[in-house]
């Protein structure tokens, strides 16, 4: 231990959800939902990826877009039974209780997070952690943050029971709730790889409970030698200059990149969506691929401003997707185009080139069908695993 008893490193994001407003679709199912309250009496038990390892950790919550301060009566961090992500058992006896400013409990002022006091808890890299959370009264309001592309199974059930090895009668859930980001306190060498993204990035076509994601794919590649924790700071249906599922990438960077704990890189792979949902006009892909350029070369200026290296990620294709692709290729005009200037517009620190992984040599304006999930705009498992290897390990050193 250092003097002043503060451990040796820096904290830093190992883990991370974008914070997101609950649809009502994916709200906590009946009767975790009743008229403007929100999982009253209920424990919430939810597990997660670290990438990078460390000797302490601590939990991010957040308010973000709740319509109530957020209560969280008692929390714990436990190792899941198995190492395994997805289930709703711990391993007895290794639930740490998670305090906040000293205190067993934590209430979340509306847009607001709070981040927990340090664990005396050592993650390893690449292990799996379960968070529970037991919310006695509830959230007030049916306006709840939440990440629903966990694409990890959650669980709910009536009492609390955070420290419990079991949930009785629990019910399943494929969404996060009030959880946004675990931290880490690290090696002094560790930095943090945030990615600004949509659903190809938060994982539309991976397994569910796998972790196979294309960032949980690059983590493995890179191995937990390289001092590299991943942030995915992704959404499915996000858009880069307009609000979409989520706030737009430009109006959320500083809250989801630049505020990131120990953050030195950023890999941005978006704007698909605002092609696919802009007319199908040549003059109106034509606005929409000069207001890209513009928005990357904003995300570029301030993430440097930061010393945060950016590196472009090519758009990726979406040739017979319906409703994407249009007859006259006026979209697929404005793909090229963004992707011309990715390339060689000289603005990013490094060009990763995940159309070239991911198209058909033989149709270019298509994905290759082995890594086609089938909807010609999103990747199977084996799509995400070559995603991952198009990205140059060199990025990350030095």
């Amino acid at each position: 231990m250092s003097p002043n008893n503060v451990t040796p490193g820096r904290w830093i994001s190992t883990w991370t959800a974008m914070p997101q407003l609950t649809e009502p679709d994916n709200l906590p199912p009946a009767p975790y939902t009743t008229d403007g309250l929100v999982l009253a009496g209920s424990t919430l038990r939810q597990s997660v990826r670290v990438s990078a390892g460390g000797s302490r950790l601590r939990v991010r919550l957040s308010n973000t877009f709740g319509g109530a301060p957020l209560p969280v009566t008692a929390a714990s961090v436990a190792l899941p039974e198995g190492g395994r992500a997805g289930v709703s058992t711990i391993r007895p006896g290794t639930a740490r209780p998670v305090t906040f400013s000293g205190r067993p409990f934590a209430d979340v002022p509306v847009g607001a997070q709070v981040v927990s006091d340090p664990l005396d808890l050592a993650p390893e890299p690449g292990s799996v952690l379960t968070v529970s959370l037991h919310l006695a009264d509830g959230q007030t309001s049916e306006l709840v943050t939440s990440h629903p592309g966990s694409r990890t199974t959650s669980y709910l059930a009536a009492g609390d029971h955070v420290a419990a090895a079991d949930l009785p009668d629990a019910t399943p859930v494929d969404h996060w709730y009030f959880l946004s980001a675990l931290e880490v306190r690290a090696e002094p060498g560790t930095a943090v790889l945030a990615l600004l993204g949509d659903s190809l990035t938060d994982g539309r076509g991976s397994t569910t409970n796998h972790n196979d994601r294309w960032p949980d794919r690059l983590f493995d590649r890179l191995g937990p030698a390289a001092g590299v924790a991943v942030a995915n700071q992704a959404a499915g249906g996000n858009r880069l200059l307009n609000d979409g599922l989520g706030p737009g990438a430009l109006a959320r960077f500083d809250r989801d990149v630049l505020a990131l704990s120990g953050v030195r890189w950023l890999i941005v792979l978006e704007g698909v969506n605002d092609i696919g949902t802009a007319p199908a006009t040549r003059p109106a892909q034509r606005r929409v691929a000069e207001d890209l350029i513009a928005a990357y070369e904003q995300i570029i200026v301030r993430a440097h401003a930061h010393d945060v290296r950016v590196y472009g990620g090519t758009l990726t294709p979406f040739g017979g997707n319906l409703p994407y692709d249009d007859a006259e290729g006026h979209r697929e005009a404005a793909r090229q185009t963004v992707n011309d200037w990715i390339r060689r517009g000289g603005r990013f620190d490094a060009v990763i080139d995940f159309d070239r992984a991911a198209r058909d040599p033989a149709a270019p304006r298509r994905l290759l069908p082995a890594l086609d999930l089938g909807d010609h705009l999103h990747l199977n498992p084996e799509g995400h695993r070559a995603l991952a290897g198009a990205v140059p390990a060199r990025l990350f050193t030095g």
